[in-house]
């Protein structure tokens, strides 16, 4: 499995409707994708105070490295990325991804 994690930071500018917007549309998008298991969002609550430079992010679980490839390569997901970019802090140079290879269970 792999674990697609997507850290970053809104623009204090940036509007809270399309923050949801961009948020609502990566989690549709993998609602519908074959091997898009889950996808979770929400504020980084950094209880050990080790990434305060991240405020929000998302994970999406996928089957496997197709499925990972299959999102990445998708019309929708360049779509919202580049409005995920237009929204944040630094564009994409304020976006940090791990992609995480995980045994399933």
């Amino acid at each position: 499995m792999i674990l697609h994690c997507v850290f970053f930071t809104f623009r204090a500018d940036a509007p809270q409707q399309a923050r949801r917007d961009v948020v609502q549309g990566l989690s549709d998008l993998c609602s519908g994708l074959a091997g898009a298991i889950g996808f979770d969002h929400g504020p980084n609550r950094d209880f050990e105070g080790k990434s305060q430079a991240w405020r929000d992010g998302f994970v999406i679980r996928f089957a496997d490295a197709e499925a990972r490839r299959s999102y990445a390569e998708h019309p929708v997901h360049r779509r919202l990325g580049g409005q995920l970019c237009a929204l944040c802090e630094n564009g994409a140079e304020g976006i940090v991804v791990f992609d995480l290879d995980v045994p399933d269970g």
